[in-house]
């Protein structure tokens, strides 16, 4: 059975991101106590993947720069279905690549900032409210 797609609150993130790749062993540095507004760090067996605001990053740091983040308005229950799919659809649709990242309580998908007004136009034709 089919779900009917969410309509979700969703807001516009100041600041510009950057997603940056470090080696799987590597501490997590010290600089990414700059990046208080936004931050994620996950860890993997392949690798260290920081997340954080682009000004807080070091020359040198391999990363991709240059993303804003859309959040949706939660907190959000764990076991709602079809969030992420309601955003990603529209966005794929339209052509924009995005990365997504989850946390307890609600979902971020960050655009790349050259690709934001075709991105917030195609979620609001969705049906999604964007505060801007």
């Amino acid at each position: 059975m089919a779900h009917a797609r969410p309509q979700l609150p969703l807001e516009l993130l100041a600041g510009t991101l950057a997603i940056c790749r470090l080696d799987a062993g590597a501490p997590v540095p010290d600089w990414v106590e700059r990046s208080s507004e936004f931050l994620t760090i996950s860890r993997t067996a392949e690798e260290l993947s920081v997340t954080a605001l682009q000004r807080a990053v070091p020359a040198g740091v391999p990363c991709e720069g240059d993303y804003r983040a859309v959040r949706v308005r939660g907190p959000l229950p764990l076991n709602l279905i079809g969030i992420l799919a309601a955003i990603a659809d529209p966005l794929a649709d339209a052509g924009i690549g995005i990365f997504a990242i989850s946390t307890y309580d609600t979902d971020y998908v960050l655009i790349k900032e050259r690709d934001l007004d075709v991105a917030l136009g195609a979620l609001e034709r969705a049906g999604h409210a964007v505060q801007r």
